[in-house]
């Protein structure tokens, strides 16, 4: 599959970002970089343009933009469907922490009732992405008073030894989604009308990634941007990202070094400390060792 979307300045610099770690060593004439996400190739153009190659490419490219194909007819009937997403009882779920060299894997699912949705519109819920810190530590525990919700915390030591040529990030948060999920599920019985996750791989690949799981929760519906359509999803967003901040900040507490959120040159920086003061035995309690900042931390190191 491929998709082609047009992205601005402000989204290309954030795309370079995200994608530091995953590009390919090939350099293309007027192509910015080519990078690998799973079994999606990502290839950003000097013009603005950004094709998406691989059977999650539509997934991957809903991160970013709005596929070029579209017409205003296609968007109408989009907004048309999420609608029924919104005005409903839902239990969605939702992830923190993949893309943080520091600190866990948090995934929350909550159950939002239908006459939940105005308290929530009033607390300003959304993606936690677009909310900043200080009102996510301010409205999440409001939020957790009145919904009901299941949280799994998947600690640095637990994600290294997990972390396996065939466990790769997709499988782990199909099973950590999965396992809220459920849990919620089978308490809530039937009373909601959709199970609803953050697409994050194509459903049949999810199910896939759960296959060896001893119980499976089925009947969900996946959708592009869910925290933004769902208010499920997005409250499952914000609980998982102030748990997140929570435990980021019992880390910094325990080494005395501030962490620093993201993978990017900065954290870099605190891992060479963290390395000198601890050892490099160190970075398997606080940090996701595969990522491509450990390389980076242990070749500056003298020893």
């Amino acid at each position: 599959m491929n998709v082609v979307i047009r992205v601005n300045d402000e989204t290309k610099e954030k795309m370079i970002e995200y994608y530091k770690d995953k590009k390919r060593e090939k350099v293309i004439p007027y192509v910015v970089f080519q990078a690998q996400e799973e079994d999606t190739v990502i290839t950003l153009y000097e013009s603005g343009k950004c094709m998406f190659q691989g059977t999650s490419a539509d997934v991957d490219a809903a991160m970013w933009g709005t596929v070029l194909e579209n017409t205003k007819e296609k968007k109408e009937e989009k907004k048309k469907e999420n609608e029924k997403y919104y005005d409903c009882s839902a239990i969605g779920s939702d992830e923190v922490g993949t893309g943080d060299y520091f600190g866990p894997i948090v995934v929350t699912a909550c159950y939002v009732k239908k006459e939940d949705i105005k308290f929530l519109e009033e607390l300003g819920v959304g993606d936690s992405k677009k909310i900043d810190d200080e009102k996510i530590l301010k409205i999440a525990p409001q939020i957790a008073k009145k919904i009901k919700y299941k949280s799994v915390i998947l600690t640095n030591q637990e994600y290294n030894e997990k972390y396996q040529k065939d466990i790769n990030m997709n499988k782990i948060k199909a099973i950590l989604h999965n396992r809220v999920l459920y849990q919620l599920v089978q308490e809530e019985k039937k009373d909601y009308d959709y199970i609803i996750v953050d697409e994050f791989a194509r459903e049949a690949r999810y199910y896939e990634y759960l296959k060896d799981q001893p119980a499976i929760q089925r009947g969900i519906t996946f959708l592009t941007k869910a925290e933004e359509i769902n208010n499920a999803v997005g409250c499952a967003s914000i609980i998982s990202r102030y748990l997140f901040l929570k435990e980021m900040d019992k880390l910094s507490d325990s080494l005395h070094i501030p962490l620093p959120k993201g993978a990017g040159k900065d954290v870099d920086t605190i891992g060479e400390e963290i390395v000198e003061k601890y050892g490099q035995e160190k970075l398997k309690e606080v940090a996701k060792v595969n990522f491509k900042n450990t390389d980076r931390i242990l070749h500056t190191m003298v020893y």
